[in-house]
């Protein structure tokens, strides 16, 4: 088969930089014409193939190390995959968080359930019934004005040596949660959250009443909806802790 070019597209592959190899006359009969009589080499003795070079194995990275290292530039997607890949080396699944990624209400919770594990969300079943009330009543939802998270991104592990760990790494994906969210309050639902946001050395019913603070952002300690489901009593204390919330979200306080 030959390929023959005009004038013009000569001149166009001139002009594009191709340099052009075909001969005018027709390609089989210029190749018969010019192909050389072939003389057969001597077989070269056959070389050693080089030995090859060792290549360094890289240190794995740790999986906390690798998430933490640069949270501060990650938006809500890229924390959201690097939290799970964080569970996943754990061998647990994410709970991320859900709701408004625009809202004034940060409701915390403690660490997930195994249910709350299943289904990938903080604040499920009747307990997550009743705190949609809660918020209801104060003018809140998941839907709008309110993001759900749970104290750690992950069930506890097996290996209860390693919940320092695990906490210390959930707080780094919370506060980064934090700064992308930008609450008007946080509210801290039982013992966990509490102790992992501040650190107090009174117990949760001292702390009550009164604003903390994590970061530049107001915290209102108040009770978890599971604990209220067991204590119905401590519900008018729950719902003055809202109330002071609200005051917040408000700019009253």
């Amino acid at each position: 088969m030959s390929l023959q070019l005009d004038a013009r597209q000569r001149a166009i592959l001139q002009e594009i930089g191709v340099r052009v190899f075909w001969p005018e006359a027709p390609v089989e009969e210029a190749f018969v014409e010019a192909a050389p009589t072939l003389q057969p080499r001597p077989a070269a003795a056959p070389q050693a193939a080089p030995a090859p070079q060792p290549r360094p194995v890289p240190a794995p990275a740790s999986p906390a190390r690798a998430a933490t290292g640069s949270l501060g530039d990650l938006g809500w997607d890229e924390l959201e995959a690097a939290v799970a890949q964080w569970a996943a080396a754990r061998r647990r699944k994410a709970v991320f968080g859900t709701g408004d990624r625009r809202a004034q209400w940060l409701c915390i919770g403690e660490p997930p359930a195994e249910e709350e594990e299943r289904q990938g969300l903080p604040f499920t079943g009747d307990a997550g019934k009743l705190l949609d009330n809660m918020l209801a009543a104060v003018g809140a939802s998941r839907q709008r004005g309110a993001y759900l998270a749970s104290a750690l991104k992950a069930r506890l592990p097996e290996d209860r040596s390693r919940e320092a760990e695990d906490t210390a790494q959930s707080l780094a994906f919370l506060q980064r949660q934090v700064e992308l969210l930008q609450p008007r309050v946080i509210l801290a639902m039982g013992r966990f959250p509490v102790q992992m946001l501040l650190q107090p050395t009174e117990p949760l019913g001292k702390l009550r009443g009164r604003v903390h603070r994590f970061g530049d952002v107001p915290v209102v300690v108040t009770y978890h909806p599971a604990y209220l489901l067991r204590t119905p009593a401590d519900k008018a204390r729950a719902w003055a802790d809202l109330c002071l919330a609200q005051s917040l979200v408000r700019g009253d306080a």
